[in-house]
């Protein structure tokens, strides 16, 4: 069983992120299971916070679903063409403290996918984010992307995929990374 951990990078009730990370939740494969982590509960990361108080609840419950994971996809959302703060935040934070790096990113693989109202979806929002994965030390899936532009015209009202050729795209993503997350046990 290939286990994966999908994080949406919005914290907004009807984000289409998420409604993109639940549609993948129903669409996995035989013998690949896919589980939300969420971000939601992460406050700014303050290094003052951090040594008086430690790491978060929120922060140590993202990272345990982390370590049990074969593999992680980040479903982000593009704000100003570039990665969410809330996202990227969530993200420093579970590089702290930096001891932790090589257990929650080093060598583990990560995948990203994104879906926005816009005509070229969630492009530089995931170029941006290969650097920060690189650094951290992940294995970034490069087998696919999963950009999915119009959000409001993929999805009805409740959050729902209704775009058939989106479905097997996100279907084929999700399979093609629990393969390549499977590979690097």
């Amino acid at each position: 069983m290939v286990k994966l951990i999908g994080i949406s990078g919005s914290l907004r009730k009807g984000s289409y992120n998420t409604a993109l990370l639940n549609a993948a939740i129903a669409r996995v494969a035989d013998g690949v299971t896919l589980t939300a982590g969420t971000i939601a509960g992460i406050p700014l990361y303050d290094g003052d916070m951090e040594a008086t108080h430690g790491i978060p609840a929120p922060v140590e419950t993202l990272k345990d679903l982390i370590r049990s994971a074969d593999g992680v996809i980040l479903f982000t959302p593009e704000y100003n063409n570039s990665i969410p703060g809330v996202f990227k935040n969530a993200i420093d934070w579970l590089s702290r403290p930096a001891s932790d790096i090589p257990t929650i990113f080093g060598g583990r693989p990560f995948a990203i996918a994104g879906t926005s109202p816009g005509n070229f979806g969630t492009q530089l929002s995931q170029n941006a984010w290969l650097t920060v994965l690189y650094t951290m030390g992940a294995r970034v899936w490069s087998g696919k992307r999963l950009i999915v532009p119009r959000a409001g015209e993929v999805f009805d009202a409740e959050g729902h995929l209704t775009d058939e050729a989106i479905s097997k795209q996100l279907s084929a993503f999700v399979s093609g990374f629990a393969d390549f997350a499977g590979s690097n046990r």
